[in-house]
Parts: structure tokens; C-alpha cells; sequence
């Protein structure tokens, strides 16, 4: 992560140019244990799979 104001992302980057690109949200709550992350690997799963559609490496 990096702050707001150096956020970049290059011209030449394909999601711009063709809208290839992966996204997957997850939810964290804290609870007394410490934080929890809501079905991770559900997501995780979803995120690696949509990456091998497309092709991409993470």
C-alpha cells in the first residue's frame, strides 16, 4: 500500500486499455480474538480462479 497522493498506475497498462483485470473483496472484522476475515479462503479461491482464466500469475 501506498499512500493517495503516490498512487499511480501506468499508461500503458492493459486493464486501462481492455478492462482485464481481477478484483475480489474481502471483509475483516475485529472480534475479542483479534481480526477475522469473512470466508478467506472462499475468496481466495474465487480470486485464484479468475486469475487462471485470465491467465495471469499472482
Amino acid at each position: 500500500m501506498v499512500p493517495w497522493s503516490q498512487a499511480n498506475v501506468h499508461v500503458m497498462t492493459h486493464a486501462l486499455h481492455y478492462g482485464s483485470s481481477i478484483f475480489e473483496g474481502m471483509r475483516a472484522y475485529s472480534t475479542p480474538n483479534g481480526p477475522a476475515i469473512f470466508r478467506l479462503g472462499v475468496h481466495l479461491r474465487r480470486l485464484w480462479e479468475s486469475c487462471a482464466i485470465y491467465r495471469m500469475e499472482i
